[in-house]
């Protein structure tokens, strides 16, 4: 059984931020105790999505009122790990709000926003531009306005010189929120393991195959995460005091560095290696191109490119948010999550089992002195 050394982590202690808050630093990341004003209310673009709903259901394991924002509000609930009563949705449609004035609306009563709205491919008037870059621009600058913190979630390799417009339009969304001015974290992630996840139940399913066919160049190596712990270090990003600077940019990743050859190896349950093929680098390319046209599978030209690169963290500051390593990326069987003993064995993480205790107690409560809450709520589950 592998046994982790926590030691250097279970240093705690207690500081104030000027305004009288008493928070609880651990790991590096503070976490604000209970006030007066009641709960935060956090939205989180793109609630329902793989990504949303862990951080949905970690907010709520905070003791924050979640507001879901999402294209379709009717649907958006059963996608939910573990909605509460007190959760709500609103109709937001990014592809619509470039303009800051467009935001007010939306960010109507709201103290902090997530953004884990991304796309693949572009549809219709969701281009990578307006999704990953007007948008985000435009938020970013009503969230200032408002004294309002936004978390926005990018990616890791978008400084490697590319040319796929999805990861461009990555680049220029953060660059934008950097102008803004306001009270910002962005956070890189490595590639994400766990249940529901559209690219992360291919890779499984390659997994599982006897011939592991990948581009020759694929050479660059990523450090895979569980899902689950992405959602937990969103919410206490959320949660926690206004940083500055570099530090509040957060590249995250998992406890193992692997290319993605050695990855899908690792995740096969074949008792017998997998065949690995080398694809021709001008094959490679060109089908990502076709995938990108039919709109087939995960591979695209944008990850045709990561591969060539590293997409690890730099440094890795998941267990600085987190107070603890990362989780092991379970391994696949048969295309299904086989989990370790350590882990939950249910559909849903159970947040309330897996964090450490200071991020589950429903009292955690804040509210930002420069945000009033209107008197008009969003529609309640």
């Amino acid at each position: 059984m592998l046994k982790l050394d926590l030691s250097y982590i279970s240093v705690k202690t207690e500081i104030t931020d000027g305004t009288g808050w008493r928070m609880d630093r651990l790991g590096g990341v503070a976490e604000k105790e209970r006030h007066a004003a009641g709960p935060m209310r956090v939205l989180v673009l793109g609630g329902s999505g793989f990504i949303g709903r862990h951080a949905s259901a970690a907010l709520q394991a905070a003791g924050c009122d979640v507001v879901v924002g999402t294209r379709d509000p009717a649907k958006a609930r059963r996608k939910l790990l573990s909605p509460s009563p007190q959760c709500a949705f609103r109709r937001v449609r990014l592809e619509r709000h470039l303009d800051p004035r467009s935001w007010e609306a939306v960010l109507e009563g709201v103290d902090a926003v997530v953004n884990c709205v991304g796309i693949l491919r572009q549809r219709g008037r969701e281009t990578y531009d307006r999704v990953h870059h007007l948008a985000p621009a435009a938020l970013a600058a009503a969230c200032a306005e408002g004294g309002i913190r936004l978390v926005h979630v990018s990616a890791l390799g978008l400084r490697a010189p590319v040319r796929s417009r999805f990861l461009h339009s990555k680049r220029d969304g953060e660059d934008a929120i950097r102008a803004c001015g306001g009270d910002w974290c962005i956070v890189r992630p490595s590639l994400l393991d766990g249940r529901g996840g559209f690219g992360a139940r291919w890779i499984r399913r390659v997994a599982g195959w006897p011939v592991h066919a990948l581009p020759a160049n694929a050479t660059g190596r990523i450090a895979a995460l569980d899902v689950c712990d992405l959602g937990e270090a969103l919410a206490r990003l959320v949660v926690g005091p206004r940083m500055d600077g570099p530090s509040r940019e957060f590249e995250l990743g998992g406890l193992q560095e692997r290319s993605i050859g050695e990855q899908l190896r690792a995740m096969s349950p074949r008792t017998r290696p997998p065949l690995g093929v080398k694809v021709p680098v001008w094959l490679a390319r060109l089908a990502s191109h076709v995938c990108d046209l039919l709109h087939v599978t995960p591979y695209s030209f944008g990850h045709y490119e990561l591969l060539r690169f590293d997409n690890c963290p730099r440094p890795n500051r998941l267990p600085e948010v987190l107070g603890r390593l990362p989780r092991p990326v379970p391994a696949a069987e048969g295309g299904i999550i086989r989990f370790t003993s350590s882990q939950s064995k249910e559909p849903a993480c159970r947040l309330s089992r897996h964090c450490p205790p200071t991020m589950t107690p429903k009292s955690l409560s804040w509210r930002s002195s420069s945000t009033k809450r209107s008197a008009s709520a969003p529609t309640a589950c």
